[in-house]
């Protein structure tokens, strides 16, 4: 059988191959066929367009963007910037392959600093759709136009418009009707335009942004905002009193970096990551550095499977990062991910550390919010700190950064937009008065405190203390243990013996040995003093660990995995609802609370206590 027949049947018959035979040739493509292929990386959907467009407006130096969207960007794409406008003579090089103006050398590409650099954008947008450019430059007295239609284009005309550029695509891939195909509904690709458009409007807070959906507004954004307010125009101003700053500033001689956002209390934890923006010297990335170290700073403090709402806006020198590594430009990579990973964490960690975070009992459940709430003045020197550290960092040998943050917004707006008059008790704990409380159904604490009453559920804080305790007497060396005469034995099917070998080690720092005995059968040698303290079997306990590992699993790194078992520990070894506490117990685990990092939630992420305030009080009985 021939290679070709072979193929045939393999493909099936209405296929008809590529066959490489003796007759095929080595040749070059076509100009239009390159930029087809090219738009396949660059241009996966509408969204791609309007991402690649307003980043080409933004790196104009526009301070005003206009978007129209009809069919969901199927049908057209108008992008209209007052950036610096592009000369007559200039305008058929934008639309030509790998031509730009923002690199021209090797070394650039070790330095990028705009959004845009490759030169592909335009023309791999041009090959799949029916492009139209206008543009002004500035001080210039005329526009010129120019229309592309795959690899044909005419000479530029004249025309009028004022100064900026206008891009306007229509009927996207309509030469190429098998991409077209795997578009969604005209609402999913409008959705996802408007998420790109978010995204980019948040890294850029001064500049303005309109866009228009079939003729209707959908967004409207001013142009001066500060980060604080462009922030809660994107996300909503009513969580702004569940948004906690983060600042850190590791940046010294051209190296480290600098970090500015806003990170939500645990409350506003949401099921998908949608509410998580990280920008990098004001380019949206996805980055799974950045990604561990928000999840390890709210570990703990949200259930899993949860994430945090964070704004994390990152500055470093160009050189300190390689933004050459994805067509769409998401994924970077950073030179030193560890000191990246470990400001972000610490900055993160500390933002909640420095806040009361229990839950209020009127939202415990669906979280209402205020208006931003942050301290006297504190966003507003630490966003001037930002920002005169931003221009410090532009203004080094490398200078090339273009400016993500408006000093004189941030000067004026921030200041206006945070009330100024909020105590400073709203970011620190309230002690509980322990002389005064109650116990519920034997079950739940109800404590006063400076701004209203605590509800607290025992076993939920008893478990966050011991295994606050547990963490720092394995951190100081292996727990107490007992050894067995004979050993305690329980059954356990096969899969769960195999998971021995694996945990064996973590086990060992905790005082526990397990050994198999038996094809069912496993024996405990040695076991922490704490579980014949506090009344557990070891035995249930260990059945209930391998049981865990064979389904679940547990993390895959051994510290973290050990974290996992000393929270089972813990949850075993905690008072239970239930129980009945004297009053200097109860005392003592009030005191104990106000020791106890991150006391506000169990290891398992769900809270400990929830308040009810005055003014809720006040509500309830119709005082307000």
């Amino acid at each position: 059988m021939s290679h070709a027949e072979t193929h045939a049947l393999r493909l099936g018959p209405d296929v008809d191959p590529v066959i490489a035979d003796e007759r095929a040739r080595i040749r070059p493509l076509g100009a239009l066929l390159v930029n087809q292929i090219a738009a396949g990386e660059v241009i996966e959907r509408p969204a791609s367009v309007v991402k690649e467009l307003v980043e080409n407006a933004l790196d104009a130096g526009a301070r005003s963007v206009v978007v129209d969207l009809d069919d969901g960007g199927m049908t057209r794409i108008a992008i209209t910037d007052d950036g610096v406008g592009i000369p007559r003579d200039e305008l058929a090089l934008a639309v030509a392959p790998h031509a730009t103006s923002k690199i021209s050398e090797a070394e650039d590409l070790d330095r990028i600093a705009t959004m845009g650099f490759r030169g592909e954008a335009l023309a791999s947008i041009a090959s799949v759709s029916r492009l139209t450019l206008l543009s002004r430059e500035r001080g210039a007295e005329e526009a010129w136009s120019l229309s592309v239609e795959g690899s044909n284009f005419g000479d530029p005309v004249p025309a009028a418009a004022p100064e900026g550029t206008q891009l306007v695509v229509r009927d996207l891939f309509f030469n190429t009707p098998a991409r077209r195909k795997f578009l969604k509904t005209a609402a999913t690709e409008r959705g996802r335009c408007l998420d790109w458009i978010r995204d980019l409007a948040i890294a850029r807070p001064a500049v303005g942004f309109t866009v228009r959906t079939d003729g209707r507004e959908a967004i409207s954004l001013p142009s001066g905002q500060s980060p604080l307010d462009r922030v809660l125009a994107v996300l909503g101003r009513e969580v702004g009193s569940q948004l906690l700053e983060v600042s850190v500033d590791r940046f010294d001689d051209a190296r480290g970096v600098l970090i500015w956002g806003l990170v939500g209390r645990p409350a506003i934890a949401r099921a998908t990551a949608a509410a998580q923006r990280v920008f990098l010297n004001g380019r949206t990335i996805r980055d799974k550095v950045t990604q561990h170290a928000l999840r390890e700073a709210y570990r703990g403090l949200i259930e899993p499977g949860r994430y945090p709402t964070a704004v994390l806006m990152i500055e470093m020198a160009p050189s300190a990062v390689d933004v050459n590594v994805h067509p769409a430009k998401l994924e970077v990579r950073f030179r030193d991910q560890s000191m990246v990973h470990q400001a972000v964490l610490h900055g993160v960690r500390e933002a909640l550390r420095a806040a009361d975070l229990t839950r209020d009992a009127a939202s415990a459940s669906r979280p209402t919010f205020d208006v931003p709430r942050f301290g006297p003045g504190d966003v507003d020197r630490s966003a001037e700190a930002f920002v005169q550290r931003v221009r410090d960092l532009r203004d080094d040998a490398e200078r090339a950064v273009r400016p993500v943050l408006d000093v004189d917004a941030i000067r004026g707006a921030v200041h206006t937009a945070v009330p100024h008059e909020v105590p400073a008790s709203t970011t620190t704990a309230p002690s509980p008065r322990p002389e005064r409380f109650l116990q519920v159904h034997d079950s739940y604490l109800v404590v006063e405190d400076e701004r209203g009453v605590l509800l607290i559920d025992q076993h939920a804080l008893h478990e966050r203390v011991m295994f606050e305790s547990l963490l720092e007497r394995v951190g100081a060396g292996t727990l107490e243990s007992q050894s067995l005469l004979a050993p305690l034995t329980f059954s356990c099917e096969p899969d769960r013996l195999d998971a021995l070998e694996s945990l064996a080690p973590a086990l060992a720092r905790i005082g526990l040995i397990v050994e198999p005995l038996g094809p069912r059968t496993a024996g405990i040698r040695s076991a922490p003093t704490l579980l014949f303290a506090r009344n557990v079997d070891p035995a249930a306990f260990a059945a209930d660990l391998l049981d865990r590992a064979a389904t679940d699993g547990f993390a895959p790194d051994p510290e973290n995995a050990l974290r996992e078992i000393l929270d089972m520990m813990a949850c075993k070894a905690a008072v239970k609802a239930g129980d009945r506490l004297a009053d200097d117990e109860i005392r003592a685990l009030l005191e104990q609370r106000e020791r106890v990092e991150r006391s506000s939630s169990c290891p398992h992420g769900r809270p400990t206590s929830v308040r009810l305030s005055l003014s809720s009080l006040e509500k309830l009985f119709e005082r307000r």
